[in-house]
């Protein structure tokens, strides 16, 4: 028997409807306290049914910290400090096409959720100016399986804990196996035209992704490259309103 969310806190005697074993429909009138219990038990049991669908396998943390650049020249401010999660996830549709990619996309938005709690505890304080995302797909799944888990449902919650994000986030992703390399692509979470932050960050993994995986990841830097000079708006000049500038 499964309720129907109709509110986030019901009035007193609200009616809640049940989906019975034959998908009839009872109206029943229950105290706040009681509804509230059992919306809750329900959004309960339907994350554990999604996430079943998408398996953590491993995680994997990395961080960098820059204090001079490739010429030996001192960065012009703080050190570029740069966090990356990922996760081993099982494929749910390995080995096969998959024409509604429902079962990757709906977990991602707990997966999302999962990688910002690590990525603010790598960050430990410091300011995030820039992100990215990216996908490697095991040898037994194609491409899109992995893009399915990188939708704005998985970014969202990463956005809402590193202190918002206008602009989009930039992905990339391929297939690959365990040993593979990604250069995961960073811009400015706020303007994408701040071609300071245009960046990238390289990672590694040694045991993943085997055939039926998907390694998910997410980077964050805390500014752009350091000593930019080719122009462009500057991060002290962001506007803030449509992503862009």
């Amino acid at each position: 028997m499964w309720p129907t969310e109709q509110s986030a806190r019901p009035e007193r005697n609200t009616q809640f409807r049940f989906m019975g074993p034959a998908g009839g429909v009872t109206m029943v009138h229950w105290g706040y306290e009681m509804a509230e219990i059992i919306i809750d038990n329900a959004r309960s049991k339907r994350h554990r049914k999604i996430m079943e669908n998408l398996r953590i396998r491993k995680w994997y943390e990395y961080s960098e910290e820059v204090h001079y650049s490739e010429m030996g020249v001192a960065v012009d401010g703080e050190p570029v400090r740069k966090f990356v999660v990922a996760a081993a996830v099982t494929n749910p549709f390995a080995g096969a096409f998959g024409e509604d990619l429902s079962a990757s996309i709906l977990p991602s938005e707990t997966l999302g959720a999962q990688i910002a709690e690590r990525l603010v505890a790598a960050a430990n304080g410091h300011e995030i100016q820039s992100y990215g995302k990216a996908c490697i797909v095991g040898t037994a799944g194609e491409y899109e399986h992995g893009n399915a888990m990188l939708t704005s449902l998985f970014a969202d919650p990463i956005r809402e804990a590193i202190g918002g994000g206008k602009s989009w986030v930039p992905s990339t992703g391929k297939r690959g196996g365990p040993g593979a390399s990604i250069d995961v692509p960073l811009a400015h979470k706020d303007a994408l035209y701040v071609r300071s932050h245009y960046d990238t960050v390289t990672v590694t993994f040694g045991d993943a992704p085997s055939p039926d995986e998907v390694l998910v990841i997410f980077a964050v830097a805390t500014r752009g490259r350091p000593n930019a000079r080719v122009g462009g708006l500057a991060a002290s000049e962001i506007k803030g309103l449509d992503g862009l500038t």
